[in-house]
């Protein structure tokens, strides 16, 4: 069965309605990621009125390759677990707004989660679980060639590389998996490397190694990306030496970490240095009555099962606090 970010969309399954803007939610779920899945997983085992407002179904999981580390599976691809994920919340009936950005969200008796066209979905409580993005190199041509050779998930865009050259930024888990992806399909792979070493875990160190088409660059940094209506190179800087050099490419992946989706609750919740939101142990946040879970918040690892227990915790707490406090 071959699955796609299409395919495991919730809008249109027949155990799904619109959310309504009239009615105020038991709790209100922001993100559809491992955590916010989660999470409605258990409200709606209590027995709670649940909304789920997300961009898109699985999050980050969808842009993940192959998955060793989640419980229960060997090995799975990240739409295989979505997927997974997607049955399992199939089960039960939710009011569900998929694409709807948030653009911000307010404290009060009852809660309110502002989206950018205006609606706003009310609860009594809220559970916020919107993960992280791609970080950008915040260099000239990324912007304009965004779709156009630049590219954020190899996943999703490594088929179009076949037999290309295209380079990858960064050494960590994200760099070095999306170059195993591109390496399977592209006629060339250049590693670029901030620092002297690569940072991922061994085994997909070694696992990359097993690839007679990629080449390391360390200790250097992208300036610029060139091109007209497609990428056609990219200028480094060498971090010691300050020496520029230009690499003709096809394609340039971007794969330098993650940043918290947490502008929405600026000015309302406390955020660490980071911008993650800051959490106890019972995923309360410094609002009463508001709760977070996954990668946004400041629990240290961010880890599929992690985000999923996370999500049950916050699910928990909710209906805690509901039964006590409402």
């Amino acid at each position: 069965m071959e699955f796609n970010i299409a395919s495991l969309s919730f809008v249109g399954e027949s155990r799904f309605e619109p959310v309504d803007t009239s009615k105020v939610y038991d709790v209100v779920i922001i993100g559809g990621g491992p955590a916010g899945l989660t999470a409605a997983v258990y409200c709606m085992r209590k027995g709670v009125s649940v909304a789920l407002v997300a961009k898109h179904a699985g999050g980050q999981v969808a842009d993940t390759s192959g998955i060793e580390n989640y419980m229960g599976y060997r090995y799975i691809n990240g739409l295989e677990l979505v997927d997974k994920f997607k049955s399992q919340v199939l089960q039960f009936s939710i009011s569900y707004d998929e694409g709807g950005d948030v653009e911000a969200i307010e404290d009060g008796a009852i809660k309110s989660v502002l989206l950018k066209d205006g609606r706003i979905i009310k609860g009594k409580t809220l559970i916020i679980a919107s993960g992280k993005r791609w970080k950008k190199l915040g260099v000239p041509g990324e912007v304009e060639l965004t779709g156009k050779g630049v590219a954020y998930c190899s996943i999703c865009d490594a088929p179009f590389f076949a037999g290309k050259k295209v380079a990858v930024v960064g050494g960590g888990n994200s760099g070095v998996e999306a170059a195993i992806d591109l390496a399977k399909v592209a006629g060339e792979v250049f590693v670029i490397q901030n620092l002297d070493r690569l940072t991922a875990d061994k085994i997909l160190v070694d696992k990359l190694n097993s690839f007679g088409n990629v080449r390391f660059i360390y200790k250097t940094v992208v300036r610029q990306i060139k091109g007209v209506s497609s990428v056609e190179s990219i200028v480094l800087e060498n971090t010691g030496s300050l020496q520029k050099t230009e690499l003709a490419v096809d394609g340039i992946f971007i794969e330098i970490g993650l940043e918290p989706n947490s502008d929405f609750v600026k000015g309302v919740l406390e955020l660490n240095s980071s911008g993650e939101i800051i959490v106890d142990c019972a995923c309360r946040t410094s609002v009463n009555g508001i709760f977070a879970a996954g990668d946004v918040t400041s629990v240290p690892f961010k880890q599929i099962i992690i985000a999923a227990g996370e999500g049950a915790k916050a699910a928990l707490s909710a209906c805690e606090y509901l039964l006590n406090e409402m």
